[in-house]
């Protein structure tokens, strides 16, 4: 059997290896900390889930009708923009998809043909390359300086900009970086990107996490009626209402391309299913309050590692402002080590330690690991206490 190109040209998803290679030893008897969740280790709120059950109660399990998504969820995802996000959405601009992951799908099947290339910046979340690939695009990597905790500048975008572009990927609060763009920065961007005749897909998966000096959000669409108008806006309930599973995800933006996202998405999954969507209307039009206790908690988490992991030899970790991630450099202990990448790195890691961290080559950047800290603090530290006597104390 011969597998298409389309097929062979896709690398598997990192985060889901490590979590199933951490589950193996698990299973041989070994204790093994995990750090590569992607997903809250907190429940979903008792009143969305209570929202599902009534829907299945109400006999609301058949297709969904629009399959983009029924009347009640997408206007609750306008009244969420509004609140939220401060931008003004009507019914028809809104498409509610199978998690966040599909809606960004969706986005490069109805954008991209061949050769068309999406600027990219390093690092990225691991399934951006791919559909991109997938649906025939060209991705551009950018690559950030360091000394600027890996968030680009407006000139090295601009500077990447050719005529076969046509879309910027657009991440803030950023996964894996654990970084979050300032409002000034992300209007700079969108102000020396103006004129330019392509489209940004602005990941906001993030937006309630963010912390620290960071915490106001400015969304890409928000920054001028120009961006309003060549933005599309991606979000979901997973992280911000710890609903990974539930795989309900939404996008905002011009109606052009969401019918067109639409049309692809009714030959495709046939939509969200419907009972989740009644617990979408809940999770963004319901008590909100575990949101921001939800967001200290994660901000006190993430000072925690950030500190810790800055004691480690041969480990230097900019402080996270956003998401629920820390990224560390962790080059400066590969020679103790014996290895010469990220890869390597977290295999000596996890059978030497039993710590589960996700390479940063998976990211686009090999001298980095992704640590989640949606774990609770007892088990943070001891991760910690393995990667630190394995690796000793910075001198």
């Amino acid at each position: 059997m011969e597998l298409s190109q389309r097929a062979l040209q896709i690398a598997e998803s990192a985060t889901l290896a490590v979590a199933a290679k951490a589950a193996e030893l698990r299973r041989a008897g070994k204790d093994v900390i995990g750090f590569g969740a992607g997903e809250p280790d907190f429940d979903t709120p008792d009143h969305i889930k209570e929202a599902a059950k009534r829907a299945l109660d109400a006999g609301h399990t058949r297709y969904a009708k629009p399959a983009s998504g029924i009347p009640e969820a997408k206007a609750a995802v306008c009244e969420k923009f509004k609140r939220e996000n401060e931008l003004d959405y009507a019914p028809e601009q809104v498409i509610v998809t199978v998690g966040g992951k599909e809606a960004l799908f969706l986005a490069c099947a109805a954008l991209l043909d061949p050769e068309d290339e999406v600027l990219l910046p390093v690092p990225y979340w691991v399934s951006f390359p791919e559909q991109i690939k997938l649906c025939g695009g060209t991705v551009v990597p950018l690559h950030a300086d360091e000394d600027h905790d890996l968030r680009l500048t407006a000139d090295r975008i601009v500077a990447a900009v050719t005529p076969k572009t046509k879309a910027l990927i657009f991440n803030s609060p950023s996964n894996p970086g654990g970084f979050a763009y300032s409002p000034k920065e992300t209007q700079a961007i969108a102000d020396a990107l103006s004129g330019r005749d392509i489209l940004v897909f602005s990941d906001e998966m993030y937006d309630q996490l963010r912390f620290g000096d960071r915490r106001e959000h400015l969304s890409f669409a928000k920054t001028s009626s120009e961006w309003y108008d060549k933005t599309i806006t991606f979000n979901a309930l997973s992280k911000t209402h710890a609903m990974t599973g539930w795989r309900a995800g939404y996008a905002a933006g011009p109606t052009t391309m969401i019918k067109a996202m639409a049309k692809i998405q009714s030959h495709t999954t046939s939509g969200t299913a419907n009972f989740i969507q009644h617990a979408l209307v809940e999770a963004l039009k319901g008590d909100q309050s575990h949101v921001a206790s939800r967001r200290a908690e994660f901000e006190k988490r993430g000072t925690h590692m950030w500190r810790r992991l800055n004691e480690v030899r041969g480990v230097r970790c900019g402080q996270p402002t956003g998401a629920f991630y820390c990224f560390p450099n962790v080059s400066g202990a590969y020679a103790d080590l014996g290895v010469k990448n990220s890869g390597d790195f977290c295999k000596v890691v996890l059978e030497k330690a039993h710590v589960a961290l996700v390479p940063g080559g998976a990211f686009g950047s090999e001298n980095h690991v992704r640590l989640s800290f949606a774990n609770d603090m007892q088990q943070i530290d001891r991760g910690l206490d393995r990667l630190q006597a394995l690796l000793g104390a910075q001198d």
